[in-house]
């Protein structure tokens, strides 16, 4: 299922919690709660009064109008996730906020991670405007999340809306951005017309729920990122034909030449070349090239490789540094470079070959 279709749900589900069996409170019963405070040992008078420890005592210093017994809400704290690349929190914050350190160089994060926060709402058919631009500060419209009941007559059991303000803050050397996520805003109305309100605890889960929807957003569009990357550099292509230095024609490789160098065998097994000699302070392979025979088999199965538009003989692969790339020199029986004519030809296959994709 798409996370964006569940997020909104899954906020509002910390909030009305399950309607059998309540997780807010402890199992068993709370006669505890109702006991009275034991009346001091009275000691009489002939004999000596027993030593008290007072390590355990609890004074009188403590919140009265707190909730006792099934109203103690146990449920374990809500935390927030760093699921995102290079996203950390601070364990001395009580907000829900969480920290974003830069990863990609060539974007602005405040405004990388602006946008998630825009994108994750908007999945919601939520809006995000300013409050205060100067502060960083801004609100979102209402999240309206109707339960519904009944199957050919439906009605609205409840309706549970919700609002967010969106604090950011940026380091001044805007390496490093943080977001505070805050409920500002809370109505839970039921089909009678009651109102509920939030109390602090669920009003820290939903924060932190939203602030966890975010992480996540800014978490995808990571990983959208990296895998547009991969296609680009899939595609790209890496092999072009030039001159190598003496002006001869030569196909200009986007590989370093000792990576190349290391993985000319690859090539010549897969294509047909049977390496005789190597010279490698010249980067040059002698290799006798025989057209590999095709068995119906290989046919059926997908196993051939691209034929190379040569006559079987011997010839030369010379490897040459050119800056970032690598000239590769493909030379005749007699030391002469093929032309550039012939190198077009074969470039089809030879592109393939030296970029090593068929290979992987």
């Amino acid at each position: 299922m798409n996370r964006n279709i569940i997020s909104l749900s899954l906020i509002c589900l910390a909030v009305t919690g399950c309607s059998t069996v309540s997780k807010k409170s402890a199992m068993g019963d709370f006669d505890y709660a109702s006991k009275e405070e034991a009346p001091a040992l009275v000691i009489p008078a002939n004999l000596s009064e027993p030593q008290y420890k007072n390590e355990y005592q609890i004074n009188n210093k403590i919140n009265h109008n707190g909730p006792i017994g099934k109203q103690v809400d146990v449920r374990a704290p809500s935390l927030v996730l760093p699921v995102a690349t290079a996203s950390r929190v601070e364990n001395s914050s009580g907000q829900a906020k969480i920290w974003f350190d830069k990863v990609l160089e060539d974007k602005d994060l405040q405004e990388f991670i602006y946008q998630a926060v825009v994108d994750e709402l908007a999945s919601e058919g939520v809006t995000l405007s300013e409050l205060n631009a100067d502060k960083l500060l801004y609100q979102s419209s209402w999240f309206v999340n109707d339960k519904e009941t009944g199957w050919l007559f439906s009605s609205i059991e409840e309706t549970v809306r919700m609002k967010f303000n969106y604090q950011f803050e940026t380091k001044p050397h805007g390496r490093s951005v943080a977001i505070v996520v805050e409920l500002t805003g809370f109505e839970k109305v039921n089909e009678s017309g009651q109102t509920t309100e939030i109390d602090l605890i669920d009003k820290e889960r939903v924060e932190m729920k939203m602030l966890n929807e975010i992480v996540a957003q800014v978490d995808l569009k990571y990983r959208q990122l990296q895998r547009d990357n991969q296609l680009l550099k899939a595609n790209q292509q890496l092999v072009s034909l030039g001159q190598n230095s003496k002006g001869e024609a030569a196909y200009i490789v986007e590989m370093e030449n000792d990576m190349l160098w290391s993985n000319m065998p690859i090539l010549f097994s897969k294509y047909g070349f049977t390496v005789n000699d190597l010279n490698e302070s010249k980067q040059t392979y002698f290799v006798t090239y025989t057209k590999p025979e095709t068995t119906i088999w290989d046919s059926l199965w997908g196993n051939t490789a691209p034929s190379v538009d040569l006559a079987n003989g011997r010839y030369q692969f010379n490897l040459e540094a050119i800056e970032n790339s690598t000239a590769v020199t493909i030379l005749d029986d007699k030391a002469q470079a093929l032309s550039k004519d012939k190198l077009d030809s074969m470039f089809d296959v030879m592109n393939l070959a030296l970029s090593f994709r068929d290979s992987l």
